[in-house]
């Protein structure tokens, strides 16, 4: 991770919350963080997961919509 504060998580797209999550589960990994730096990764990274989760859950919904429209326009 870098030196600049963190993002508001809301406002991150899907691939930027993906690729921060990845950081903070490596720097998890490494142990070497503080019992407080720990806590804060922690923290952050379920709140990146869950960032993730709404966007696949957006995604889901409008590829569901698109399939019943797609089924809607085949039937007669």
């Amino acid at each position: 991770m870098t030196d600049q504060p963190p993002a508001d998580v809301a406002s991150l797209s899907y691939e930027q919350a993906r690729d921060e999550l990845v950081e903070v589960v490596t720097r998890l990994e490494q142990g070497a963080a503080t019992l407080e730096e720990s806590l804060a990764l922690w923290e952050r990274g379920e709140a990146l997961a869950a960032r993730c989760e709404e966007w696949l859950q957006g995604a889901k919904t409008r590829l569901d919509a698109a399939r019943q429209a797609a089924v809607a326009a085949e039937t007669p």
